[in-house]
């Protein structure tokens, strides 16, 4: 059965069904989710989400990208301009443009935190490489793979990099990377929190053994219920859609949740239903739907 209380991975009952309450928000993932595997937004997509704005049903984008590298939807984010990135460690206004975001809301990984997840990691899990994602900065161990898009920074041991005296020690932590080039990928998470436990939140998002670190009860789910809080949004009145491990909370708490085809199979677990892969334009099917069931 499902729990009323805290937002985790754990679940909880509706009070009301979900069927019986209009959305009011959505909320989606990108990579794997929104975005075809060649990181574009179809027609049919696009189309979607201004017809779900334009019936009044707010869109959010939810995503463990940093902000920097939210052009390829911030076209889309229409009157709001918000978007929640760094598994939820940030909420964002995209109106700038690409380049010239604003942090509105930042949920930061302390640096003693970091620096006692990245030893016991370390210790845990020997040959993990990390890399570290600041508001406005990107940092990386000389080990690290070449894994992303831009040039980091600084090359660092982590340590160094998480020092008071660090460049950019005035700058906020998102998140750690952490990356380990042998493990199991889910193997690896279970590893990572058992290791790190209540000192960060750890989950993971690729397909390698990647995983991403935030501050302690930081992740999508409970950064989006606080934006939805502020609205007068219960989490009843959200539609939610995912395809990776750091998806599943939200997917928990949203009123109805769905999977997408091409999801790891903890997600189809934790999501109330299931639409067809981002390559075919699942979240579009969903939302014509709902659409359709209102007219």
């Amino acid at each position: 059965m499902r729990q009323n209380g805290p937002v985790t991975s754990a679940t909880r009952q509706s009070e009301t069904p979900a069927s019986a309450l209009q959305p009011r928000l959505i909320a989606t993932d990108l990579d794997g989710t929104l975005l075809r595997d060649d990181k574009s937004v179809s027609e049919r997509t696009v189309a979607a989400l201004a017809a779900a704005e334009e019936a009044g049903i707010e869109v959010f984008f939810v995503t463990g990208r940093p902000a920097r590298w939210m052009d390829v939807v911030s076209d889309h984010v229409h009157g709001h301009g918000l978007a929640i990135c760094g598994n939820g460690a940030a909420v964002v206004d995209l109106h700038g443009g690409p380049g010239a975001h604003r942090f509105v809301k930042v949920r930061e990984l302390a640096r003693d935190n970091a620096l006692d997840a990245v030893r016991l990691l370390r210790d845990a899990a020997p040959g993990t490489v990390y890399a570290v994602e600041q508001t406005y900065g990107f940092y990386q161990e000389p080990t690290y793979p070449k894994l992303h898009m831009e040039i980091p920074d600084l090359l660092a041991p982590a340590e160094e990099l998480l020092a008071p005296d660090a460049p950019g020690a005035r700058e906020p932590v998102l998140k750690i990377l952490a990356y380990h080039p042998q493990l199991d990928p889910d193997a690896f998470l279970t590893l990572a929190r058992l290791a790190v436990g209540d000192r960060a939140t750890i989950t993971r998002s690729s397909p390698s053994a990647l995983l991403e670190i935030s501050g302690p009860g930081v992740s999508k789910a409970s950064t989006l219920a606080l934006c939805c809080a502020e609205r007068g949004i219960s989490h009843e009145e959200v539609v939610a859609f995912g395809d990776m491990p750091n998806d599943v909370e939200m997917l928990t708490w949203a009123g109805q949740s769905y999977a997408m085809g091409n999801a790891h199979p903890d997600v189809i677990a934790a999501a109330s239903g299931r639409t067809v892969a981002n390559n075919d334009d699942g979240v579009a099917v969903v939302i014509e739907r709902i659409l359709a069931e209102r007219s």
